[in-house]
């Protein structure tokens, strides 16, 4: 199938689990952001570029290489979209099983780093009609002829809801895969520990449990999260995460193994024992955090209800700094581009955005590289 596209050029146990996308932040204190960024920070700089339009609901993006394509997911449809190089688009194939209802269908999408030629694997993160599950896919092919091959189960029987899906799988600078899963609706399960749900998880490629995992017993990383969907390595290796919040703070957390985030009994900073605190939070309003990338020493956050880019700098004190407020609607996805650039997903057509022109969209931003410390 062609797709149409632009020129180059161009906090309790009884907590509702509530969506926090469309729930208003309660009064109490606020992480402000910074009035300027920090000397050393990158920032983006210019106006955004237009790389690709007519993309239907799009969750996650995976590049393959500087002078290769990019994998787009679908969310509603459980298609995988490669944009080549050129700018034109094509359909790669429907991953099959996947079920779309509310926020579940085809989420996050990883290739491990050194998979390349025959050996080269497309692993997906998707709803079915009974669970949410992690998939791994031969991807056949080269640029502009790319297929996927039948999937092959990683991890089934994650608990699947209408929304709290979590989704977002990454390979970490250790070879091992990383998936971020929601409480599913139901805040309890974040500190069950015979639950996966409400937890970030670390497996090997093909599933099992990593001898160096907090128990080498469990997938389980961390705990305690409601809906987590950005994770990311800063360059000594060490990972964070972005997680929605309910009513009141949305939260970037550095990952410790075996370290409990707090959800339900805390939402934010609560200074609670046996609680890891978040380094840096945000009202509901200004973020609704989704993907998350690390580029020139600074993070930089999609946020889906906030309709922004955010940078966070995470020195000896976190700041933040809001970009293209309002300018792009939602965003859901943001990965490190070629030459010192980001490449970012709009997320309009998902039924909670205002769809303009062209929409959905992947832009890219021009970094200012030469602030880098």
């Amino acid at each position: 199938m062609m797709r149409q596209t632009l020129p180059l050029a161009v906090a309790s146990l009884l907590v509702l689990a509530g969506c926090a996308e469309v729930s208003e932040p309660r009064d109490g204190p606020s992480t402000a952001p910074a009035a300027s960024p920090p000397a050393g920070s990158v920032r983006p700089v210019g106006e955004p570029r237009v790389l690709a339009t007519g993309l239907a609901s799009p969750w996650s993006i995976v590049r393959l290489g500087d002078a290769d394509s990019t994998l787009i997911s679908e969310r509603d449809s459980g298609t995988v979209v490669e944009r080549l190089p050129s700018g034109r688009l094509r359909d790669v194939g429907v991953v099959q099983g996947v079920v779309h209802a509310g926020e579940g269908g085809l989420l996050g999408l990883a290739v491990p780093p050194a998979s390349s030629g025959s050996a080269r694997w497309l692993y997906a993160y998707l709803t079915t009609a009974t669970d949410n599950r992690i998939v791994r896919m031969p991807l056949a092919g080269e640029s502009g002829s790319y297929r996927l091959g039948d999937p092959t189960p990683i991890l089934t029987g994650l608990a699947k809801a209408g929304n709290h899906d979590g989704g977002r799988i990454a390979f970490g600078p250790d070879g091992m895969l990383y998936a971020t899963v929601g409480d599913a609706g139901q805040p309890s399960r974040a500190q069950d520990p015979a639950s996966l749900n409400g937890k970030i998880l670390r497996m090997t490629p093909t599933g099992g449990v990593p001898r160096d995992n907090p128990s080498s017993a469990s997938l389980v990383y961390s705990l305690g999260h409601r809906n987590p969907q950005g994770i990311a390595w800063d360059a000594d290796g060490q990972l964070w995460a972005a997680e929605f919040g309910q009513n009141t703070w949305d939260e970037f957390n550095r990952i410790e193994p075996g370290g409990n985030y707090g959800w339900p009994v805390v939402e934010g900073i609560g200074s609670k024992s046996g609680f890891i605190d978040p380094l840096y939070q945000w009202p509901t309003a200004d973020a609704s955090p989704s993907g998350l990338a690390f580029a020139g020493g600074t993070f930089f956050l999609a946020a889906l209800r906030g309709e922004r880019l955010w940078a966070i700098n995470p020195g000896s004190t976190i700041t933040a700094q809001p970009y293209f407020t309002g300018d792009l609607g939602r965003l859901r996805d943001a990965v490190a581009g070629p030459d010192g650039s980001l490449w970012v997903l709009t997320n309009n057509t998902d039924g909670r955005g205002t769809p303009g022109e062209g929409d959905d969209k992947l832009v890219e931003v021009r970094l200012d590289v030469s602030r880098a410390g």
